[in-house]
Parts: structure tokens; C-alpha cells; sequence
């Protein structure tokens, strides 16, 4: 819901870090590649109920999230770059749900929900592009990708303002995550009613 107005406010200083990164020859796969491993780190943290390590590790991995883009920009945009890096996403969001089950196991089936609801998003968003892509959709509201970024109300920015309160409010892990659940569905519905205004009489 909010990424596109954040693109205007981060965008700017991830650039200038991305040309001083581009410049010593690091690729955008592999900035994508150590944030997704600094991400991973943080499941045992959560998992022993160290969160705050944990909320760092998280942080840490959204800026390489949004650091790898700005790479490829100054060097070379590339379909599995593009391939790679939301696949990460998708994988690291799961994991970092799955990691608050491991801490708490009385909290695993709320976990379970959010999960369930994650895969809600990631079909219609990957399904959507794909489509995009075979009638040459494009857009660029959400800075220059290699795939297309349906919104919805439930989209990264959300994701990790979610993470975050997990991390400071893990006593009310099961309330936040219903609430972002539910805010999951209500984006798949509207995805899906976009796919048909968009692709039902092509």
C-alpha cells in the first residue's frame, strides 16, 4: 500500500549507495545472495527468543533487498537477477513466520495462518506478471523492476512493519499477525479482481 510513496523517499540514498557498490564490482546477485543469508540468520535468533539481534538481521536484509535493485541498476538489469531476488523475498518472509513458531510453538497455528495468507499473495503477484509480461504491461510507480509489481494492501513496506512489531511486541505476536493476515486476503481478493478487469475479455 505505501510502497510507492516509500520509493520516492529511499530510492535517492539506496542509488548513491548503489553506484559506490556497483563501482568495486560487487554484482546485484550477490548483494541479493548476502542479504538473503543475513536474513536466514535471523530464525535461530528469533527462535531463542533474542529479538532484538533478530530485528537487526531483519533490517539488515531489506536494505540489501533494496540495495541488490539499485546495483543492478548502475550495472546490468537481468531477468534472474529479478528472479532471484523475489524468490529470496518470498523465502525469507516464510522463514522469518516460521522462525516466531519455533520461539513459541503455542503461537504455530496462527503462524501456519499468516503463511497460508502469504501464499495468497505471492500467487497473484507472480501470476499477475506473468500475464503483464505476455500483453507487454509494464510500469515503473514502483521504480524500474524486472517483472511487474501489482500492489495491493498488504505489500513489502507492510511486511516488514509487521516483522518489526513481532520483534518489539512478540507477546502479541498472534494479534499482529491475524490483523496482517486478514490484510493479506483482502489484497488477494483485489488482485484477483484486477486480473479479471485486466485479462478476462483479452
Amino acid at each position: 500500500m505505501f510502497d510507492a510513496v516509500l520509493r520516492h523517499i529511499v530510492d535517492p540514498p539506496l542509488n548513491k549507495m548503489g553506484s559506490l557498490v556497483a563501482k568495486t564490482g560487487v554484482s546485484a546477485n550477490m548483494v541479493t545472495v548476502v542479504g538473503f543469508v543475513i536474513g536466514m540468520l535471523a530464525i535461530p535468533f528469533i527462535a531463542a527468543e533474542y529479538y532484538a539481534a533478530a530485528l537487526i538481521l531483519i533490517l539488515l536484509n531489506r536494505l540489501f533487498d533494496g540495495l541488490d535493485g539499485a546495483v543492478a541498476r548502475q550495472s546490468l538489469l537481468s531477468d534472474f537477477g529479478g528472479y532471484l531476488d523475489i524468490i529470496c523475498d518470498f523465502i525469507f518472509y516464510s522463514g522469518i513466520v516460521f522462525a516466531f513458531a519455533l520461539a513459541r510453538p503455542e503461537n504455530a497455528v496462527v503462524a501456519a495462518f499468516l503463511i497460508f495468507s502469504f501464499m495468497g499473495t505471492a500467487a497473484t503477484f507472480l501470476a499477475y506478471a506473468i500475464m503483464a509480461e505476455k500483453y507487454q504491461i509494464t510500469t515503473d510507480i514502483r521504480g524500474i523492476k524486472s517483472l511487474y509489481y501489482l500492489g495491493g494492501l498488504a505489500e513489502g513496506g507492510e511486511t516488514i512493519l509487521a516483522f518489526v512489531l513481532f520483534c518489539l511486541l512478540p507477546d502479541y505476536f498472534v494479534e499482529i499477525a491475524i490483523v496482517f493476515g486478514l490484510m493479506c486476503w483482502i489484497t488477494t481478493a483485489t488482485r484477483i479482481y484486477a486480473a479479471y478487469v485486466t485479462f478476462a475479455k483479452k
